[in-house]
């Protein structure tokens, strides 16, 4: 394992302390989000080992659907597919928690409040065009999935699952078991989400969608099982972890897990051989079907590992791992923070 460093000096808002998702583009560049912005950041090599020449792009720039400036998508998902930047947010619902300052009785209350910010069921897709040596993001050709008033058409179909359904029906927090997107990786017009909740008796799930421009700037989902349905589901046996991220490296599906509440615990990577098949649907842990690669370092309450890339080096492809809530061993510098390369080759 080796390490880069990550710098940002453009965010007024300190994103490092908080990368919830990652990819990389074709020029070279690193595209990185928060969970708690309405922005996208993108990083260049600048050095030997380290990315910056940081630039932000609003989202409120591309897309008419964000009327709080302040808001957030608590974007969890990014891949690249020319010319395509994929986008998702985590479609959760957020519980209050409890504050240090704050009453027994008032963290009571906080404890029973939950809220669906409507942001946060963002699904979309962005055209990367050539500026220079980079790439850069236009409004013509974007497009998201319409949303509703309580979601958007992935969740308006998904409320009728019987698996699903019932944990958006009873408005279950993501952080309880509930449904929380946290992961996407796209291939060959099929877009895959991760769900880090729920988990069933142990098993997490993947959603598979195809999507298209149903109209200029709205995406449509094509039915994509034998039934119909705009949706697929790949069970996965995680060892009861949930999905925290997704990437494909060749044919395989490279899988981050972690746990899906708010707690210390397991962080680890899978590799799904070939990928998501429509013929296999319940995926078992077995050799050369779903292997356990190797468990991530975290340290307590801090160093979570949230968003994986596979990028080319010098050194060949290699797995770049970023984190959310960074210890401070990982902040060489203000505005900095140290992500964690793998060897793919040493773990194939």
């Amino acid at each position: 394992m080796r390490q880069i460093a990550l710098q940002f000096d453009s965010n007024p808002k300190a994103v490092h302390e908080d990368l919830s998702a990652i990819c990389q583009t074709p020029d070279g560049c690193l595209w990185v989000a928060s969970d708690e912005t309405l922005t996208l950041e993108r990083l260049a090599p600048v050095d030997e080992g380290v990315y910056g020449d940081h630039r932000l792009f609003q989202l409120q720039d591309l897309f008419d659907i964000f009327p709080d400036p302040e808001g957030e998508i608590d974007i969890e998902g990014l891949d690249y597919a020319a010319p395509y930047l994929w986008v998702t947010g985590s479609h959760s619902i957020k519980r209050k928690g409890v504050k240090s300052k704050r009453s027994e009785a008032e963290n009571l209350e906080r404890l029973a409040s939950y809220t669906a910010e409507i942001s946060r069921y963002f699904l979309a897709r962005i055209p990367l065009h050539e500026s220079g040596r980079r790439l850069e993001p236009t409004a013509e050709g974007a497009a998201h999935l319409p949303q509703t008033d309580a979601g958007n058409l992935l969740t308006e179909a998904l409320r009728g699952d019987p698996h699903l359904g019932p944990f958006l029906l009873a408005n279950i927090p993501g952080k309880d078991n509930g449904f929380d997107i946290e992961g996407l990786a796209f291939r060959e017009r099929r877009l895959f989400l991760g769900l880090r909740g729920p988990v069933l008796c142990g098993w997490s799930l993947l959603l598979e969608l195809e999507p298209f421009e149903a109209s200029p700037g709205r995406l449509g989902l094509k039915p994509v099982d034998l039934e119909g349905q705009p949706y697929r589901k790949h069970f996965l046996d995680l060892a009861g972890l949930g999905v925290r991220d997704l990437c494909f490296d060749g044919d395989d599906l490279l899988i981050l897990a972690g746990p899906t509440m708010d707690l210390d615990s397991t962080i680890r990577l899978y590799r799904l051989t070939g990928g998501p098949s429509a013929k296999r649907l319940l995926i078992e842990r077995k050799p050369g079907q779903l292997d356990a690669l190797f468990e991530i370092p975290h340290t307590e309450g801090a160093d979570r590992a949230e968003g994986i890339t596979r990028i080319e080096t010098p050194e060949g492809a290699e797995l770049l791992v970023v984190y959310d809530s960074p210890g401070l061993k990982r902040k060489p510098a203000e505005g900095a923070v140290l992500a964690d390369v793998f060897s793919l080759a040493a773990i194939c």
